[in-house]
């Protein structure tokens, strides 16, 4: 679905991410994990083009999205992104957050995308908030809320930075559990964490980065059981 060819950004003297390739496909989680700077997050943003490749090339679904005839906005709306702080919209009700994008890009008429708007609400367990602020929320509430804002798109594919990162620990399980019920559905799902139980009990693939580059990258149990390289050895000797 998923493909990364030789991707390097560069930010002036800041060379991140040092000619990454991957390839990822449907139905895959892949989690990332690796020290801060890494480049992990860089790396996510620029799958959707929210930081633009200094060279390299990635493509997504058979297309080129790093080609200049791409469209981005259109590329982006089979890609939900889940950020670290939610970016919801404060001065609107949950049900508009949810319902802004859909509807402004006439992928549904109003009634439809409050209808699926409130599907979803109710499978993260948050029904009663349609017409509530994101004032209103705690933290792991509104991260929900992003989660479901990402799904109202039905995206291909969804990105996750850090999701959890900006959580109060005890909020930290109920992100987890939907992210967890939306791997079990099947969506193709890459996430950017420090959570490694998560990455042990959901990713089909844990990659390590460091230095701007994949290190590592093996199926779960291997990859923490099994570390190979010594700088992955000593990562985990540290979180684990």
């Amino acid at each position: 679905m998923i493909i990364v060819k030789e991707l390097h950004k560069q930010f002036q003297d800041n060379h991140v991410l040092r000619g990454v390739n991957y390839h990822i496909h449907p139905g895959e989680k892949i989690v990332v994990v690796g020290p801060s700077g890494s480049g992990k997050s860089t790396f996510l943003r620029c799958l959707n083009l929210l930081e633009r490749p200094t060279s390299g090339q990635i493509w997504f679904d058979g297309q080129e999205i790093t080609s200049p005839k791409a469209d981005v906005n259109e590329i982006r709306r089979h890609m939900g992104m889940v950020f670290q702080h939610f970016n919801l919209f404060n001065n609107l009700t949950i049900l508009k957050n949810i319902t802004l994008a859909p509807t402004t890009l006439k992928l549904m008429g109003e009634e439809e995308a409050r209808e699926n708007a409130l599907k979803l609400l109710q499978r993260v367990g948050l029904s009663d908030k349609a017409d509530a602020y994101p004032a209103s929320l705690s933290g792991g509430q509104k991260q929900r809320i992003a989660i479901v804002r990402s799904l109202a798109m039905n995206p291909k594919v969804m990105l996750f930075d850090e999701p959890t990162s900006a959580l109060d620990p005890e909020m930290v399980g109920e992100v987890l559990e939907v992210m967890k019920e939306l791997a079990e559905s099947g969506m193709t799902m890459v996430v950017v964490t420090h959570e490694m139980g998560f990455a042990r009990e959901v990713g089909t693939k844990v990659l390590f980065m460091d230095g701007g580059n994949i290190v590592e990258e093996n199926e779960p149990q291997e990859f923490f059981n099994n570390p190979q390289s010594p700088r992955l050895q000593e990562f985990l000797s540290k979180v684990l």
